[in-house]
């Protein structure tokens, strides 16, 4: 739009309005500013839009790895025993399938020394007149190490103070025990559990003395030691003996807790886990499915907008979608054991190009002949899995790949713009100043006109007035300038 000025209102005085006159001058050239920031904004939304799809890609990428992967799902074993509430199982890859019968006879137990209760746990254990007493502790059985408990009259000589010494003379020098305090209906004991079990964790005592001469004992009274013995079971008729209830040595790559000694049999099955296979199964088809539904709405029409998405032309999509869709549909028809694509295990195409799983299919194929589904994923030649990889590597390329192309040229374009952009600006500032100089000067004079023009009509009022007095008609002097001659010559 034009400008146009009040040509009474500029000679008033009021002047005109400098910046919106500048701002109407330069809208013309903000209108490419506006062109150069649109594009940029549908760079930038491109760029976010690939990145996303990118990393879609990514992940299907890291979902396949774990198909090709041979230490990996296809290698997950498992191990279950028929009677949880005796006996509980767990493998790792090592583990080979097959089954165990087990029989518990008993389980590792912890060594404890216990004695007769006292009236109070908060009275002297020694007999009066005694300065102290001594308690030999032996740890590990018969050939186990010996522990003085030494103890000093009104120091530690209560069942809570000689517990609370025992535990930390135990921390202090790695005795293996603890010492606790037990109060029931017969009054107090002081028990000491080993913290190991079997024959290690054995506890005896073999002294328990005052320090006088005669050898009169303390007034603890010690029963017969109990527990310290080791696991006893039997292993497809091998007999076992451990000083822990957890076994790792019994069955290679399995790990045995037992839980209960039980006369009967229990059933240790190992055999391959199809529920890490069928994990990752769901996962590939989950990446895959991601990946498909974005690629798919940047190509479907909306009503609303009346046009595609942001990456609907982009040629690099269309790529990728072209070789998705090939990888997806890969088949071997030459596979022997009938396992020619991933229909075949139940992972059927839908019409969008995303994948189903049939959970009963595969949950068969997979307990029928892993071996073979793993192969169909896995064959260094024709595995699905090992194809698919192939081609994810290329179109993930960090410098050859499709949308990593894309999104380079997408930055190169946006630092080109935004170089233009900043030029640009850069320009209308300067031109923005030049044209307030102008017309701040030409506002000047505007406001300044009608002070002008008072002093010019206050001048011309003055001169005429002047000029009226200086040419009135005198005696003897014309008023017309003309020479005459007086009257009587």
């Amino acid at each position: 739009m034009g400008i146009s000025f009040n040509a009474a209102s500029l000679l008033n005085g009021n002047g005109i309005d400098v910046n919106s006159v500048v701002e109407e001058l330069q809208s013309a050239s903000s209108g490419q500013l506006t062109l150069w920031q649109n594009q940029q904004s549908d760079l930038q939304t491109q760029a976010s839009d690939l990145s996303s799809i990118n990393s879609d890609l990514n992940n299907l990428a890291t979902a396949v790895q774990a198909l090709t992967d041979p230490t990996g799902s296809f290698s997950s074993v498992t191990a279950t025993s028929s009677l949880p509430a005796v006996v509980t199982a767990t493998a790792n890859s090592s583990a080979t399938a097959g089954n165990h019968t087990l029989v518990v006879s008993g389980l590792a137990s912890s060594g404890t020394v216990y004695t007769d209760a006292l009236a109070s746990a908060t009275t002297s254990i020694l007999p009066s007149g005694a300065a102290g007493g001594e308690i030999q502790l032996q740890v590990g059985g018969s050939s186990g190490t010996t522990q003085t408990i030494q103890i000093t009259a009104g120091s530690n000589d209560t069942l809570t103070t000689l517990a609370a010494y025992i535990n930390k003379q135990s921390t202090a020098n790695n005795w293996g025990v603890t010492a606790t305090v037990l109060n029931d209906a017969s009054g107090a004991r002081l028990a000491i559990t080993s913290n190991a079990t079997g024959s290690i964790g054995a506890l005896a005592i073999t002294q328990n003395t005052t320090l006088d001469s005669t050898g009169t004992p303390t007034d603890l009274t010690f029963a017969t030691p109990v527990g310290g013995t080791n696991a006893s079971f039997t292993l497809d008729g091998i007999p076992y003996s451990s000083t822990s209830n957890t076994v790792s040595n019994a069955i290679q790559g399995v790990t045995l807790n037992l839980v209960s000694a039980y006369s009967g049999q229990v059933q240790v099955t190992v055999s391959p886990d199809t529920s890490q296979v069928t994990s990752a199964i769901s996962s590939f088809v989950s990446a895959y499915n991601q990946l498909v539904q974005d690629m798919n709405n940047q190509f479907a029409y909306s009503s609303s907008t009346g046009s595609q998405g942001p990456l609907a032309s982009d040629a690099g999509l269309r790529i990728l979608q072209t070789s998705l869709m090939a990888a997806a549909t890969y088949s071997n028809p030459s596979n022997s054991n009938g396992l020619v694509n991933l229909a075949s295990l139940g992972i059927n195409m839908n019409n969008d190009g995303t994948l189903s799983i049939d959970s009963q299919t595969l949950a068969n194929e997979l307990a029928s002949n892993p071996s073979a589904v793993q192969d169909f994923f896995q064959n260094a030649t024709t595995g699905f899995a090992t194809n698919f990889n192939n081609d994810l590597t290329s179109l993930t390329n960090p410098t050859s790949g499709p949308l990593n192309i894309d999104l380079s040229q997408n930055q190169a374009e946006q630092a080109d713009l935004s170089n233009q952009i900043s030029d640009f600006q850069q320009q209308l500032a300067a031109q923005k100043q030049n044209l307030i100089q102008e017309f701040s000067a030409v506002n000047a004079s505007l406001e300044e006109y009608p002070f002008l023009l008072q002093e010019v009509q206050a001048e011309l009022g003055q001169s005429t007035s002047s000029t009226s007095s200086n040419t009135t008609p005198t005696s003897g002097t014309s008023t017309s300038g003309s020479s005459s001659s007086s009257s009587g010559s």
